[in-house]
């Protein structure tokens, strides 16, 4: 699944897609350790959908689109806390 088709998904919508493709990736696994190698390719794709799903929703539980405020425009460096070293 596209990352512009899970971003326009509801919050319901997102726990339903994470629930589906988490039941398909325990079905592929559970068929591979059975010895059927049919659809391997497909459980990285359902791994990176769940990792995409996740994301979404934890962008939007921090509230990742929200404005940053602005940080100052003329801050000074710190001062340096060494010692200068005296000269013999």
């Amino acid at each position: 699944m596209e990352l512009d088709k899970i971003r326009n998904l509801s919050d319901d919508e997102l726990k339903s897609e994470q629930a589906k493709a988490a039941e398909q990736l325990f079905r592929i696994r559970f068929q591979k350790s059975l010895g059927n190698s049919d659809g391997v390719k497909k459980l990285r794709t359902l791994k990176l959908d769940i990792a995409r799903i996740k994301t979404v929703a934890r962008e939007r539980e921090l509230g990742a689109g929200k404005p940053v405020a602005a940080v100052a425009a003329k801050a000074e460096p710190a001062k340096s806390t060494r010692k200068k070293a005296k000269k013999d």
